[in-house]
């Protein structure tokens, strides 16, 4: 699991990104918050090792997560999380709540990812790749399907340049990752099988939480948050007009802007 980190003052910032991205997704506004930040790729993503015979697990991802912070001698987080990364988040909040987790969260924001698997609208590339199943492809995943797949979750206007598209897809098939990408879809399938658990992770979290959601996002919709804050009415909801799943790379000064004014 590559790793980065940099300086700043106050509780550093712990940020899991998404599916299928890397920690380069946050990279416009992790530098931004004024603390120092933690930013991993998940295993499989990135520049972290892309292994065919891993089975993805988000349980095993959250392990790797808390190793890279002991490793770092970081014990209190504000945690930040996109996409699947919101699930991982849910894991380590799970896992404090039973006394066990390795460090202390203080505080989390989430953006768009499917807390609650039942209420997302899965995309064309997620329903193809479950239904090929969770394996390793005979061949990578041909780039214009995965700019396509990623084009479409991106909200229309919003300023994702075909070079920063071309950023994106180079980070996933580094190191072979356009083969593992439907392997890694597994993710969906522990959303569903575990979310009573993910679900009282974010629930019993006694910290300030805020999710700052794309209000275009196809995939992860709003009434994601808004049952969120129903569940857990301390919530709070920064809803981003003109945004779609991507909020760190569609609107990062606005998403920055937001952080800031809640650490």
């Amino acid at each position: 699991m590559a790793s980065s980190i940099d300086a700043g003052t106050g509780t550093p910032v712990l940020a899991l990104h998404g599916y299928p991205g890397s920690s380069f997704d946050l990279a416009g506004v992790l530098p931004h918050l004024g603390r120092p930040w933690l930013a991993p790729d998940l295993l499989g993503y990135g520049f972290s090792d892309k292994p065919l015979d891993a089975s993805y697990s988000l349980f095993e991802q959250a392990d790797l997560v808390e190793q890279v912070v002991a490793q770092t001698g970081v014990d209190r987080v504000v945690l930040l999380a996109h996409d699947m990364g919101t699930t991982v988040a849910s894991e380590l909040l799970a896992r404090q709540s039973e006394g066990r987790l390795g460090f202390v969260v203080e505080q989390v924001f989430l953006t768009n990812g499917s807390i609650f698997i039942d209420l997302a609208q899965l995309s064309r590339g997620q329903r193809l790749g479950l239904r090929i199943g969770p394996r390793v492809l005979p061949f990578p995943m041909p780039t214009p399907m995965l700019r396509r797949s990623l084009r479409e979750s991106i909200a229309p206007g919003t300023a994702v340049s075909p070079a920063a598209l071309d950023d994106l897809v180079a980070l996933i098939q580094l190191g072979g990752g356009a083969r593992v990408i439907v392997q890694q879809l597994t993710y969906l399938l522990e959303r569903r099988a575990h979310q009573p658990r993910f679900t009282a992770g974010l629930v019993d979290f006694p910290g300030p939480l805020t999710a700052i959601w794309g209000l275009l996002d196809p995939i992860a919709v709003p009434t994601m948050p808004r049952h969120l804050r129903y569940l857990r009415p301390a919530t709070e909801i920064v809803e981003l007009d003109g945004v779609g799943h991507w909020p760190p790379i569609e609107a990062p000064e606005r998403v920055a802007a937001e952080i800031r004014a809640r650490l």
